[in-house]
């Protein structure tokens, strides 16, 4: 490493053509700097320069020596350079990981925005099961829920409340419940497993739902359709729905009473000196889901 500092020296003061003229661009006394140089020359076994008091001169051999050490200087500059505009400017692959329901909200949160620029690539992970950022060279993670101590950066979003649906269909043939005591008989839909649900109201007290599905699913995207198709209640997220029950397909059941959710979390392997591609992605899609129905962000109360 000395010696590579010795070979910026030795260009800085050919190119400012004297000792001091270095000296006071890297911000070092002329003498250390003529110390550098004869201990280059030392090193070398060659005169570089030729000193007199008015001038210094270049050898033959210090002209070729020169040309090497002004390209590697020319050649880190250039390093810094695309490390800056790496810092500063979105570009190269950028690696996202998403669950399959959320990966249909990355072309409109990072549609506009990848296409403002074109040195960028997206590649797209999607998957419900978590990938190991650092195996996966994953630069930027959308998870759900509860996190569990991975020492990497995780960034809130927002949060995705769940929201208790059913076909209109469903409703004109059983009724909208005012209790959810009066939906314990009803033919559920839901994830694998046993349902178990804390539900809230202002007024009343907790009520506490166990229930078992009778159709079931591994998929959110699938109980939605069965929902719409009449087929049952369902648990749904907030952010899914929202378009279907403004278009009609869906109702929302027991609006007043607060069925919990899940926080919607950006992780990245590292805390510190992010890209500017994951730091421009994380405030698009943190300016998407404040804009998105469904979603409880900080610029947007619960509704």
């Amino acid at each position: 490493m000395d010696d590579f500092k010795r070979m910026a020296i030795f260009a800085q003061v050919v190119e400012h053509g004297s000792m001091s003229g270095a000296a006071r661009a890297l911000g070092m006394s002329p003498s250390a700097v003529s110390q550098q140089l004869r201990q280059l020359e030392r090193a070398g076994g060659v005169t570089l320069l030729h000193r007199t008091t008015r001038q210094l001169t270049l050898t033959d051999a210090g002209s070729r020596f020169y040309a090497q050490c002004a390209a590697m200087c020319a050649a880190a500059a250039q390093a810094r350079f695309e490390l800056a505009a790496e810092r500063d400017a979105p570009s190269g692959e950028l690696r996202i990981a998403a669950p399959v329901g959320f990966a249909r909200h990355i072309a409109p949160a990072l549609g506009s925005w990848l296409a403002s620029h074109p040195a960028l690539r997206l590649l797209l992970l999607v998957d419900d099961a978590p990938i190991d950022l650092v195996q996966g060279r994953v630069d930027l993670a959308i998870r759900f829920g509860d996190l569990r101590d991975s020492g990497w950066a995780a960034r809130r979003l927002g949060h995705m409340p769940w929201w208790l649906c059913a076909a209109p269909q469903w409703v004109a043939q059983h009724g909208a419940p005012d209790h959810p005591a009066q939906l314990a008989g009803a033919r559920w839909l839901g994830m694998n497993g046993r349902l178990e649900w804390e539900c809230r109201h202002p007024t009343e007290a907790a009520y506490q739902w166990r229930l078992q599905p009778l159709i079931a699913s591994n998929n959110h995207w699938s109980l939605q359709q069965m929902c719409e198709a009449g087929l049952g209640p369902a648990l749904l997220a907030a952010m899914d729905v929202s378009e279907a029950i403004a278009q009609g397909r869906l109702a929302r059941l027991l609006p007043q009473w607060t069925l919990g959710g899940l926080d919607i979390w950006a992780m990245t392997p590292q805390r510190d000196a992010q890209p500017a591609k994951v730091r421009q992605a994380i405030a698009a899609l943190q300016d998407y889901l404040a804009q998105l129905p469904g979603v409880q962000t900080a610029s947007r109360p619960a509704s």
